[in-house]
C-alpha cells in the first residue's frame, strides 16, 4: 500500500495550493479518503473527508469555504484544493484512506507534504 502526497510548498497569505495524494495497493474506490494536518507543536487534526464514490464531503470549521476535497477514482487520487490560505494553515498535510470491514477499521497513511503560508 502506498499513499504519496505532493503539491505542498511555500505560499503567501491569500494564495492557493492544490495537494494531491496518489495511491496504490488497495481498492481506492472502496475507501473514504481524509486529509489531516499537523502544525508544529500541535496534535494532528482532521481537515476534510470525502466518501468512497465522492458523493459527500465534510470539512473542519477552520477550513470550511476555503478548502475543497475531491477524488478521481479512475486515477486512484484524492485532492485538496486550498484557497485564501492563512498563516495558521501552515502544517504538514497527510492523506488517509479509511474503511470499515466487519466492524474492523482499516486505515493507511501517506508520509505528508509541508505547506507553509508566509509572506
Amino acid at each position: 500500500v502506498h499513499l504519496v502526497e505532493s503539491g505542498g510548498g511555500l505560499v503567501q497569505p491569500g494564495g492557493s495550493l492544490r495537494l494531491s495524494c496518489a495511491t496504490s495497493g488497495f481498492t481506492f474506490s472502496s475507501y473514504v479518503m481524509r486529509w489531516y494536518r499537523q502544525a508544529p507543536g500541535k496534535e494532528r487534526e482532521w481537515v476534510a473527508r470525502i466518501t468512497s464514490a465522492g458523493g459527500s464531503t465534510d470539512y473542519a470549521d477552520s477550513v470550511k469555504g476555503r478548502f475543497t476535497i475531491s477524488r478521481d477514482n479512475a486515477k486512484n487520487t484524492v485532492y485538496l484544493h486550498m484557497s485564501s490560505l492563512k498563516p495558521e494553515d501552515t502544517a504538514v498535510y497527510y492523506c488517509c484512506a479509511f474503511s470499515l470491514v466487519a466492524d474492523v477499521p482499516y486505515d493507511y497513511w501517506g508520509q505528508g507534504t509541508q505547506v507553509t503560508v508566509s509572506s
